[in-house]
């Protein structure tokens, strides 16, 4: 057997493997939640009414089977890309337009970033008006979603070909070791957006206030004294303009940090829970959660690098995924779409580490705030998101970043015992 077609099979092999198991796994824990549907978990009984479960049950059977279309559109979009030979037509007409070897690659790119921008809109449109209208959570007009279109459009243009003619010009002209310098570079590039998403780029999309004086922010000031939590200020997100959804989160990092909350967030919870959900974050910042995920996404990219070092130079790699060009811009770009295909098998490697990191900062929160209040708040936000309580245990193991609610709430209680 060519090597060449080895690897086809390879990739065939890991593609169907992939698409096989997330559809067992969605079918898994649609049947659970089904299972479930009416009857809300003891735990919870005094909390959250049986409508509010069966809503949350139907929200998540309903995005599991608009999830599985998208995927086999995904799937065969992508076969199509690969050895249906839409990456080889790409750089055909890219060349045909005679331009510079280095300014072919990124209109290559620029041409990818269109097609998909268009096939990926369907799918945007239909979450937002469709599936989280019909759930009552959208509050995105339509003026507001083309707005965020056209800012999204250009910002990728702005930030995305830069970063593209960088990688190209690195690759065509720094030697056998290349792929370091790349990886040094996005590296960079990386933190730099970091730092500037939270002061720059954040304030294009959604409006940040200062929180208001009051209860909330005198709990919160008292939970970061408390903690030694230094911040470049408390700011609120006008979250409601696009969703009904809340959260919190951090952004940014050394003197740029900013705790921002969603303004849906601070008007379902008291001043308390909201102080709780607060005091979880910090114990991620505290316990190095964000450093270690830093570190741990430095690692896999220099991996991935040195990967695509040696792939870009190996005809194999080229041959089997349904591309005869071999150059740096169709090197890229393949190696960006198959390696999530080879690399799944992590999925529940990183979901597993997310959780023990979830329940090192429910601890944290437990010594700093009300565990208790901690509980009430996520029970609200679990009924505010109809988030499901009920989730199939297998597929909660494989995907989520956060246990289940019964677990994380059993852990909660243990820590006031």
């Amino acid at each position: 057997m060519q090597t060449g077609e080895a690897v086809t099979k390879a990739f065939l092999f890991f593609l169907f493997t992939k698409s096989l198991i997330e559809a067992y796994l969605d079918n898994r824990n649609r049947k659970h939640i089904l299972a479930n549907r009416n009857k809300v978990p003891e735990k919870f009984e005094s909390q959250i009414t049986i409508e509010e479960h069966k809503k949350a049950a139907d929200y998540t059977i309903e995005k599991i089977r608009v999830g599985k279309f998208f995927n086999f559109i995904e799937l065969i979009l992508l076969l199509i890309w690969t050895i249906g030979g839409g990456v080889e037509a790409l750089d055909h007409l890219a060349k045909n337009l005679n331009l510079s070897e280095m300014m072919t690659g990124v209109t290559f790119f620029g041409i990818y970033m269109i097609i998909s921008f268009i096939l990926g809109l369907p799918q945007s449109i239909y979450s937002t008006f469709v599936l989280e209208e019909k759930f009552g959570f959208n509050k995105t007009t339509p003026k507001t979603f083309l707005l965020d279109l056209v800012k999204g459009t250009i910002l990728g243009v702005l930030i995305g070909l830069p970063i593209i003619y960088g990688i190209l010009w690195i690759m065509n002209a720094l030697g056998e070791y290349w792929w370091a310098y790349a990886w040094a570079f996005l590296t960079i590039v990386q933190f730099t957006i970091m730092w500037a998403y939270p002061r720059f780029i954040a304030p294009l999309f959604n409006k940040f206030s200062e929180l208001e004086e009051g209860e909330v922010k005198d709990k919160v000031e008292v939970l970061l004294a408390k903690t030694g939590f230094e911040s470049n200020g408390l700011f609120v997100m006008d979250a409601s303009i696009r969703s009904s959804h809340g959260n919190a989160y951090f952004t940014g990092f050394g003197k740029n940090k900013r705790i921002v909350f969603f303004d849906t967030l601070i008007k379902n919870l008291t001043a308390d829970e909201v102080t709780a959900v607060l005091a979880h974050e910090l114990g991620h910042f505290k316990r190095k959660h964000i450093v270690k995920g830093l570190i741990k996404s430095v690692i896999f990219s220099l991996v991935g690098f040195a990967v695509l070092g040696f792939m870009a130079s190996w005809t194999p790699f080229f041959l089997g995924h349904g591309v005869e060009a071999q150059n740096t811009h169709t090197g890229l770009l393949l190696f960006m779409m198959v390696a999530g295909v080879y690399t799944y098998g992590l999925i529940p490697l990183n979901a597993m580490t997310s959780r023990k990191y979830e329940f090192e900062a429910d601890e944290f929160a437990s010594q700093y705030a009300n565990a208790q209040d901690l509980i009430t708040a996520l029970v609200k936000l679990y009924k505010h998101n109809a988030s499901t309580l009920t989730p199939d245990p297998g597929y909660s193991k494989f995907y989520h970043s956060h246990p289940p609610a019964l677990v994380r709430v059993q852990h909660l209680e243990s820590l006031i015992k």
